[in-house]
């Protein structure tokens, strides 16, 4: 199944049902969010040691400001837990009409960082601390808010919530823990109910019916506390008098905390919209925004929230008109329904957190984590997140990584392989004086005058490194073979050119595409020993280690039978190597090769070539036959008259190209790429590749296959000096470029 999924900066309109629809869906769920955002946005002003009304007016103004400017169309700010510690010390150092401006100041730097893209370094942010943060916040919702559901309230840590756990479990809050549980039931049963109850999202259900529990059977709860009323901004910022000092150092602080959790949660938001990546410097612009404005009148600092944002997420926001709607319900409670929303309890409020804290801890991302080795970094980035706070959390996660990161430098893989007297030291990974000790220790291991093969699968080698293996090769009493697979760092220094590797262009043949006489001339090889038996059999030594258990199982599945696709007849020259230049494997090509790429005539002496025709086409009923040609070939020099003196069998062989020669004498030049080749055998060459398409369709087989459509015959020609392939285009008359087809 195809899902096309309509992004936000899509340039085609959507339809207008389209339009309603998403209303719909974030209609509702911006009264999900807004329900939510109500209790944390005065909650964490009351932390902070702040004025209430700051709390709300940071959810009104600088939520609104943030979702209209800011890059995460899901995203939903307000006051955050985050930052409930350091404004408790601003504020106590400097006053609230200070901490304003600080929040004015802090919001004008986040816009600087935007506008200067400093917003991308949040991508380099490892998925393990994005999935470590969300489940540190998840666990702490759902520790602090069982207190609520359980008719108490949150402790001031997580630590402290989980000591104080069993005695409220113990102290039996019937009426609170009856909605938490009515609550809960709701939401995990709401899945499970038909389509048409369904439409209602089961987070606005669950409160709905917990409240109306409430209120029918007159229970005695804590409920929801609002003020009365908006009352009039007395509220403005005002510059210190002095210390400027802790005012630049509380609005850079304030900035990048603010920043770095709102970056966060906007990349945390994406992994839930399937990957699609939020304009990171556009949110932070809109982020500082945000502050600036909720700061010049009297407001709290304000960040993305995670929670919130999720909760969006969950309720099934479609776009950025969630999150301003949830502005436009706060502002409208406070001045019209706060009598309505003072009936809602704080326990419904609170099971619906922890419902949220659950699903924040994702255990699919926790399994991909685990799958990546990086599972010592979650676990750090949550329990830091758990014990301390999420910055914490974040900060220790990035160190840890870092840790692990350079323990994997450290310890690159180098081990000794033994094979009777020879000794094989196979290094792998990033060699630096890091891995010098341990690198030392197994040299040690080797004895004195084995003979040893240093193989190198290195992605960097630097100085330490080079001199501790150079110092070892030449004290070695016995013969060091250095085998360099990639990258030739050790050869470069040994050469005394720079090692490190200063451009992407500097790039290395792999030894699978490379002959053999280039790869293996980097070997020490006595000249007693350099005959091509040795280094053919040393390439098939390099193929069995390497090659074939890498295409072992390819080679199993064609163990009983093959079912090429493609005849391919091409020459025999060196230089040409068909499953290379057609990107190719075992089992795809039935290949015949001759001098010239020869086809003699269906019915003559030659037999050889007629027969892997007939088997390829009747038996094995190949698609297509290809027949390949090549620049400065030899046999069409020898058709030219150059043909070395005394060779009777070439010259027999030869005959089949007469025909080349009559085409060629009343046939117009065929270009090649545009233009006719320069020498006289390439030009004859691209002819005979014609004329042996032409030959081919004299072959019964051929031509009942062409009959039936059921093969294709195709001409193709290398130029060996530009390694180019083209192929036989009858509209250009001639070869083109083989990529030019494909358009």
């Amino acid at each position: 199944m195809i899902e096309i999924v309509r992004g936000e900066h899509d340039t085609g309109p959507p339809k207008h049902s389209e339009h309603l629809k998403d209303l719909k869906h974030d209609f509702l769920a911006s009264i999900v969010v807004f329900l939510v955002a109500v209790p944390l946005s005065l909650g964490v002003a009351f932390a902070a040691g702040a004025p209430l009304l700051s709390g709300l007016i940071s959810a009104v103004v600088g939520g609104l400001v943030a979702s209209l400017f800011g890059g995460s169309p899901l995203q939903v700010s307000g006051p955050s837990a985050a930052l409930t510690v350091v404004l408790a010390d601003t504020i106590a150092t400097h006053g609230w009409p200070v901490t304003c401006a600080i929040t004015v100041a802090a919001g004008l730097l986040q816009i600087f960082f935007g506008l200067t893209r400093a917003a991308r370094a949040a991508l380099a942010v490892s998925p393990a601390i994005v999935h470590g943060l969300l489940a540190g916040i998840g666990v702490t919702l759902v520790l602090g808010q069982l207190h609520v559901v359980l008719g108490g309230s949150a402790q001031g840590s997580a630590l402290a919530n989980v000591l104080a756990l069993p005695g409220q479990v113990a102290g039996h809050h019937d009426k609170a823990v009856l909605i938490g549980v009515v609550t809960l039931g709701v939401l995990l049963a709401w899945p499970r109910l038909p389509a048409a109850v369904r439409r209602v999202p089961a987070p606005l259900a669950a409160v709905a019916l917990a409240t109306g529990l409430s209120v029918v059977t007159g229970m005695t709860l804590a409920r929801v506390d609002l003020p009365a009323g908006l009352p009039p901004l007395h509220i403005v910022p005002r510059l210190p008098d002095g210390g400027w000092g802790s005012f630049a150092v509380a609005a850079v602080t304030i900035a990048l905390i603010a920043g770095l959790e709102s970056l966060l949660s906007a990349v945390s938001v994406d992994k839930l919209r399937g990957g699609r990546r939020t304009d990171l410097d556009r949110e932070l612009i809109g982020q500082g925004a945000a502050n600036v404005a909720a700061g010049a009148l009297g407001g709290f600092p304000v960040t993305g929230v995670i929670v919130r944002s999720m909760t969006n997420y969950e309720a099934g926001a479609r776009t950025r008109a969630s999150a301003v709607l949830h502005c436009g319900w706060i502002l409208a409670a406070c001045l019209l329904f706060t009598g309505v929303l003072r009936l809602i309890p704080l326990a419904a409020l609170a099971a619906l957190l922890v419902y949220v804290g659950t699903k924040l801890v994702n255990l699919n991302g926790l399994k991909e984590v685990r799958r990546h080795g990086d599972l010592p970094v979650y676990v750090v980035t949550l329990a830091g997140a758990v014990a301390v706070n999420l910055l914490t959390g974040v900060a220790a996660g990035v160190l840890f990584a870092l840790a692990l990161m350079l323990r994997r430098m450290i310890f690159s893989g180098i081990h000794v392989e033994r094979d009777g007297e020879r000794h094989r030291v196979v290094i792998e990974g990033a060699l630096t004086f890091l891995s010098v000790p341990r690198l030392t220790r197994v040299l040690a291991e080797v004895p004195l005058h084995a003979e040893v093969t240093l193989e190198l699968h290195v992605d960097f080698l630097d100085h330490a490194a080079f001199d501790c293996l150079r110092g070892w090769q030449q004290a070695h009493a016995g013969c060091v073979t250095v085998d360099e697979i990639g990258h030739p760092w050790f050869g470069r220094g040994r050469s005394g050119k720079p090692t490190v590797r200063r451009s992407v262009a500097a790039r290395v043949v792999p030894r699978w595409l490379a002959p053999w006489s280039q790869w293996q001339a980097e070997h020490v090889v006595l000249p007693a020993q350099r005959t091509a038996s040795s280094l053919l059999c040393r390439g098939a030594s390099e193929f069995q280690r390497r090659t074939a258990p890498l295409l072992r199982d390819t080679w199993s599945g064609l163990a009983h039978g093959q079912q090429p696709h493609t005849l391919f007849i091409t020459c025999g020259d060196a230089r040409i190597v068909p499953n290379l230049i057609t990107t190719s494997g075992p089992g795809d090509l039935f290949t015949v090769r001759n001098i010239g790429n020869l086809v003699p005539p269906a019915g003559g002496t030659d037999s050889s070539v007629g027969a892997a025709i007939e088997y390829a086409v009747g038996v094995l009923e190949v698609a297509e036959i290809v027949v390949c040609g090549h620049s400065g070939c030899g046999a069409m020099k020898a058709l030219l008259g150059r043909a070395p003196a005394g060779l009777d069998q070439l010259g027999s062989w030869l005959r089949h190209g007469d025909a080349t020669l009559r085409r060629r004498s009343r046939e117009a030049p065929l270009l090649l790429g545009g233009e006719r080749p320069a020498a006289e055998a390439d030009q004859l060459a691209l002819q005979n590749v014609v004329q042996q398409l032409e030959t081919l369709r004299g072959y019964p087989v051929v031509a009942a296959a062409l009959d039936r459509g059921a093969l294709r015959l195709t001409g193709m020609y290398f130029d060996v000096g530009a390694a180019q392939v083209s192929l036989l285009d009858a509209a250009a008359r001639g070869f083109v470029p083989a990529g030019a087809l494909e358009h």
